[in-house]
């Protein structure tokens, strides 16, 4: 068992709060039965468990292998304000060729818990893919990971350029809508049809010019309210559902 927050390994562990060394890595911190159980399902590549003494074991860890450690030393490499008292360190999962009928582009979302929803509400829609373009917020940040509620492991989600990808999948025969307010118009006057790329952008900023320039569809969601905007996650759960609708 180990016992000490200076242990090399555990000290490894902790460095996975940083971006820059899960990059270095190639791994991420995840915490939880739910979200360690929809990873190991998914197939997804886990390195080790930790588990909390006195903590049991679930049956579903099966042969992956599993570090012991102290009450103080599982808080030290916590996130959570209650943790469980296990967690995992899972390989990143490398997406050669994003495929399928329905993408859904993010360009530049900046609130993790914002990213986190939205991917967990593609998966529930049935998108077959997410593409996070630069500047949006990294997608192994706990409070992203937490938010999807094991949606990442079930979802293909890659970065990359979005001009790029725009320019494939138009040549795929993609219809690419992105969500604007001005010279839009009302997303459920257009007809859908399969091979559709849903564009949302920044929380303030919204989608930079030279993406809307590419859009064969602007669309907007009509405010029948006082409130100026709607949340980011929830304008992409409308439109989602009313595309595969």
């Amino acid at each position: 068992m180990l016992t000490s927050i200076k242990n090399e390994k555990v000290k490894n562990w902790r460095k996975l709060h940083n971006r820059k060394d899960r990059e270095k890595s190639g791994t991420f911190l995840i915490e939880g039965f739910h979200l360690i159980e929809e990873a190991i399902r998914s197939h997804w590549e886990i390195q080790e468990v930790i588990l909390q003494a006195g903590v049991e074991l679930p049956d579903w860890v099966g042969e992956i292998n599993v570090v012991e450690v102290d009450e103080k030393v599982f808080h030290h490499i916590s996130q959570t304000k209650t943790p469980q008292g296990i967690a995992a360190v899972v390989d990143f999962k490398k997406v050669k060729k994003v495929s399928g009928e329905f993408v859904l582009l993010l360009d530049r979302i900046q609130d993790p818990g914002n990213l986190g929803t939205i991917i967990r509400t593609a998966d529930a829609a049935g998108f077959d893919a997410v593409i996070l373009g630069e500047g949006t917020v990294d997608l192994y940040n706990d409070k992203t990971i937490r938010a999807t509620q094991g949606s990442v492991f079930h979802i293909p989600v890659v970065q990359e350029n979005l001009f790029e990808q725009i320019h494939n999948l138009k040549k795929e025969g993609f219809r690419i809508w992105a969500s604007a307010l001005t010279n839009s118009k009302d997303f459920h006057t257009i007809k859908t049809n399969s091979r559709v790329a849903l564009v949302l952008g920044n929380e303030g900023a919204g989608i930079q010019p030279q993406i809307l320039e590419v859009a064969d569809e602007i669309v907007k969601i009509p405010i029948y309210g006082k409130a100026e905007s709607l949340n980011v996650s929830i304008a992409a759960g409308i439109l989602m559902y009313h595309i595969k609708g």
